[in-house]
């Protein structure tokens, strides 16, 4: 696994808790970035708002994103995140609670590279969270790096 950073975008404390404590019970090292709303992910992405006047951050290796978010809902952001160079190519995973067909179709029209409902439970979430990082950190071939502009602001 790699240093470069996962971006958590949920604003459920406790989904945040049980996604951590899965990734630490899997053994992934990988610093997680927690953004509690669209915007704040956003920020943190294209290097806007609190993240202005610090050095430009690398992309993260795996964006999970929520739906259902304070500010900017989570299909916005997806929005944006493939219409950008710099963000088109990072894999973002939707965990959600959703299970509306509309929301798995938007999603997947706009790009997403896997839909994921929360577990009711909290260990059979936290387990989840923990097979999702695995997956994306450990088995998915990302795109070659020169795709993943990692130094260019929008």
């Amino acid at each position: 696994m790699s240093s470069d950073p996962i971006l958590l975008v949920e604003d459920n404390p406790d989904d945040i808790e049980l996604t951590l404590i899965g990734f630490q019970r899997s053994r992934i090292a990988n610093p997680v970035v927690v953004a509690r709303d669209g915007q704040e992910a956003l920020d943190y992405l294209f290097g806007t708002g609190e993240w202005a006047d610090k050095d430009p951050q690398p992309l993260p290796v795996l964006i999970i994103l929520d739906l259902n978010l304070p500010r900017i809902p989570g299909l916005d952001v997806l929005k944006e995140l493939r219409q950008n160079e710099r963000t088109k190519w990072v894999p973002c995973v939707i965990l959600t609670t959703s299970v509306e067909e509309s929301d798995l179709i938007a999603s997947y029209s706009l790009g997403v590279n896997a839909y994921v409902q929360k577990p009711v439970t909290f260990e059979d979430f936290q387990e989840a969270a923990g097979r999702l990082g695995l997956f994306w950190l450990l088995m998915n071939v990302p795109p070659p790096t020169p795709l993943r502009l990692s130094d260019s602001k929008p």
